[in-house]
């Protein structure tokens, strides 16, 4: 059974917020913070709260790459696929993770974001567009930390810190 966000705490979002209809997007990121993810039952509350449609929250929720509408790991692991770390690596650091937490590509998420979790749900595996690092390319971040000049050999090492262990 999925632990949902409780309706006290969305109440609690919503009420930080002067002009809850101007506020949307920051009352989802709020509730996603808390939760780490967008439940079903979180966006009707919010729908139902605010008076606005669904469909709206959904269209918001999936119009922003970071939005998540399933449960995602406990550590998120984001790699740089600008160009910079694409030409020294990315793809293949993408091809390695996944080998290491036994996930698949071909299991893309219903919203057609990139987006794989473990089936433990102890990592999720994510590209971003660009960190800013260029310079240090290729370049992973796990949760808020960023891992400059990262090669595949690196890869255990890294996951080791977050509690990974090879299978």
């Amino acid at each position: 059974m999925e632990k949902t966000i409780e309706k006290k705490i969305i109440d609690e979002i919503i009420e930080k917020y002067k002009n809850p209809s101007g506020k949307v997007i920051s009352i989802l990121e709020d509730i996603q913070e808390k939760n780490k993810y967008l439940s079903k039952e979180a966006l009707e509350y919010v729908s139902e709260k605010l008076n606005i449609p669904l469909s709206q929250l959904y269209s918001i929720a999936t119009f922003y790459s970071f939005f998540n509408l399933k449960p995602v790991g406990k550590h998120i692991i984001s790699v740089c696929t600008g160009t910079p770390c694409h030409v020294k690596g990315a793809p293949q650091l993408i091809k390695t993770l996944e080998r290491l937490l036994g996930i698949k590509q071909d299991e893309v998420s219903e919203d057609s974001k990139f987006f794989l979790t473990t089936h433990d749900r102890s990592f999720s595996l994510t590209a971003a567009r660009c960190f800013g690092c260029c310079s240090m390319a290729p370049v992973i971040r796990i949760d808020d930390k960023i891992y400059g000049y990262v090669t595949v050999n690196d890869l255990p090492k890294i996951l080791k810190e977050y509690g990974w262990r090879e299978k």
